[in-house]
């Protein structure tokens, strides 16, 4: 009986030399793992300890306190809180349907492959544009254009607490146009790779089975697909909340409470960036003690992102 030698050779026992090579490459990786998990407990590490004599000063207190004042070092970041969820809720209102359907739109060969091509380089170039940049755009550019529509708002709506101050340029509903441009890259490419990736299969045997191709794409590809798409809105939204450059040009960096829209306001990424530069004694721990706050959000929405994300796997 005649054995063929590539037989032969597949069954032969892998080489000394491959194997270490395997089991170095093995904990190589791990150890990269593992030294991004310990890069992060120790920026938590070091943020937490300079911020401890705001701790001990303010406790709890510095989530509901709405003062913010260096002179009398009197501290607290709810009017931040609030301007970092709704600038970062807004983003997402505004993205999340365009970004899924451009990423439909590219990802369904509604146009030659050449013309999806450009616009798919075009969606992701927004990506590499500098914050500072969107920040100039959004003075120059986009809070002129919405001074008119806001004003039409707060003279047609302004008995809604959304719309009851005047528009005076820099607020709130510039920052989030602003930060919804921003992510639209991000939720746009992770949404498009979550549709491109699907089998095929999926597609051929929806139609197969008289599903018309807005069918298919709604009640088979977007649901199989549903947790890359989570997955990019957020990364999305954990960009939004860390925004800082754009967000400080335009937001008004305003500490007062204010639920209008129109009005300006301010996150705790921009109040970092505003007063760091010049921040000494207790103030500097205040600051320490709102960015370990921001962290923690930003933790919460990751952790939450993978719960969900799970969760949609098992179905």
């Amino acid at each position: 009986m005649d054995i063929d030698r590539d037989e032969v050779r597949a069954i032969e026992p892998r080489q000394k030399q491959e194997r270490v090579m395997d089991t170095g490459f093995f904990w190589l990786t791990r150890i990269f793992a593992f030294s991004i998990a310990g890069i992060l407990v120790w920026m938590a590490i070091e943020v937490g300890i300079k911020a401890v004599p705001a701790i001990q000063s303010f406790g709890l207190n510095f989530f509901t306190s709405s003062s913010w004042n260096p002179v009398q070092d009197q501290y607290g970041i709810w009017p931040m809180i609030y301007g970092t969820l709704v600038s970062s809720g807004l983003g997402l209102l505004f993205a999340v349907p365009l970004g899924v359907g451009t990423a439909i739109f590219l990802s369904e060969n509604f146009l030659p492959t050449s013309v999806q091509t450009v616009l798919v380089f075009m969606v992701e170039l927004l990506a590499a544009i500098p914050s500072v940049v969107y920040g100039l755009w959004g003075i120059f550019v986009l809070i002129p254009f919405l001074q008119p529509i806001g004003l039409f708002l707060h003279n047609t709506l302004g008995f809604l607490p959304i719309f009851s101050t005047s528009p005076v340029g820099p607020g709130m509903l510039p920052a989030g146009i602003i930060l919804t441009i921003m992510i639209l890259p991000i939720i746009t490419a992770i949404s498009r790779d979550s549709l491109a990736s699907l089998p095929p299969e999926l597609r051929q045997a929806s139609l197969g089975l008289g599903a018309t191709r807005w069918e298919t794409i709604i009640r088979v590809l977007i649901p199989a697909a549903f947790s890359g798409i989570v997955g990019g809105i957020m990364l999305g939204l954990g960009r939004a909340m860390g925004e800082t450059m754009a967000v400080t040009m335009i937001i008004g960096n305003s500490n007062d409470m204010k639920f209008s829209l129109l009005a300006p306001a301010n996150t705790i990424a921009s109040l970092l960036a505003n007063q760091f530069a010049e921040a000494s004694g207790l103030q500097i721990s205040a600051l320490m003690y709102a960015g370990l706050v921001l962290f923690l959000l930003t933790l919460v929405v990751n952790v939450c992102a993978e719960l969900i994300v799970r969760k949609v796997k098992k179905f």
